[in-house]
């Protein structure tokens, strides 16, 4: 089969509200280059949920924190295009690209406890941004705050605007993030693991607010977890990534009924099963490998592969079609059982 554009592999049949082509990160280290990015491609449509998945160290977060212009130099570097309504945000000059950053594209980060500030008030936090790219009083950008919060269902938001994060739960941590991250109302807003460190009733509440935000104001939303449950209750399309690089993208129940590379298929068998018909939880064997030094020859997951044929130690597969909006980068992908 031909090797597929990301856009096609996709099913994207009009323009894309963000059309990222051949991303790369790397940073320079004591140890040697890491390369945290290798070449991804990827697009997000008007509205689109979009899930990223895979193991820790697989390059989602530092990829979308270099689409926010969150990689700095001299230690890291950042190439490639990312188009947003016609303009390459990466090279755009910083001015424009701080601009972007809140009032277009918005992200929620890890733990939302280590990413607000113990000092400030949670109404500061709310309302800054808002106050300085509007230029308005603080009076304003307090109501505005207030306003948010119960926007996200912060109980007595009046009372409790001028209260620290830590009088705050995880849960209500993570809602004070979501206020912020929707202050400017964004186009596109990136939750990176929502609901890491939160009890499953709480999980729930974060993103059924996530997805009522999501349907009042249209914005897309990416979506990056290792929760593989979570992706398939709220995503409409996913991708898997393992070692920087993409090696499935597929609508989320395509992913799911007929995985294509070997890598998805080990991360779905590694699930537990309500039903208990998988009995012993399937483990994918070996570790990813190292972030500095040198990637195994060949196909990067081929070590761990318990498919490997002698080529995937040679040859790097490409992104191909493997099914209608459906592509994966494996040389034995239609020969992948779909149990």
């Amino acid at each position: 089969m031909r090797a597929i554009q990301p856009s096609e592999a996709q099913g994207v049949t009009s323009a894309p509200l963000l059309d990222v082509r051949d991303l790369r990160v790397t940073f320079d280290t004591p140890h040697g280059l890491v390369r945290a990015v290798g070449g991804v491609s990827w697009t997000l449509s008007p509205g689109e949920t979009l899930g990223i998945i895979g193991e820790s160290g697989s390059g989602k977060s530092v990829g979308l924190e270099a689409i926010m212009g969150l990689i700095k130099t001299p230690l890291g570097h950042v190439s490639g295009q990312e188009i947003f309504d016609g303009r390459d945000v990466l090279t755009m000059p910083e001015g424009d690209r701080r601009q972007l950053r809140g009032e277009k594209i918005a992200m929620i980060f890890q733990d939302a406890m280590s990413a607000l500030n113990p000092s400030l008030t949670v109404g500061t936090q709310i309302s800054e941004v808002y106050r300085l790219r509007r230029k308005c009083s603080h009076a304003d950008a307090e109501r505005k705050a207030i306003e948010l919060m119960d926007r996200v269902k912060i109980p007595s938001p009046k009372a409790r605007v001028g209260n620290y994060p830590h009088e705050f739960s995880g849960g209500m941590c993570q809602r004070v993030m979501i206020a912020t991250a929707l202050a400017l109302n964004p186009q596109i807003l990136i939750a990176d693991e929502p609901t890491t460190a939160l009890d499953v009733t709480v999980q729930r509440q974060i993103m059924t607010l996530l997805a009522e935000l999501q349907r009042e104001d249209g914005m897309a939303l990416v979506l990056i977890t290792h929760d593989l449950g979570l992706v398939a209750e709220t995503v409409d399309r996913a991708m898997v990534m393992y070692a920087g690089r993409l090696v499935e993208s597929a609508p989320v129940s395509a992913l799911f009924e007929a995985p294509s590379h070997p890598y998805t298929r080990g991360l779905i068998q590694s699930m537990p099963r309500i039903d208990g018909a998988s009995g012993k939880l399937h483990a994918i064997g070996g570790t990813p490998p190292p972030a500095a030094g040198r990637m195994p020859k060949g196909y990067s997951f081929h070590p761990r592969c318990e498919m490997r044929a002698e080529r995937c130690g040679i040859d790097r597969p490409k992104l191909r079609s493997v099914a209608k909006n459906h592509a994966a980068a494996c040389q034995l992908a239609e020969e992948i059982p779909h149990d």
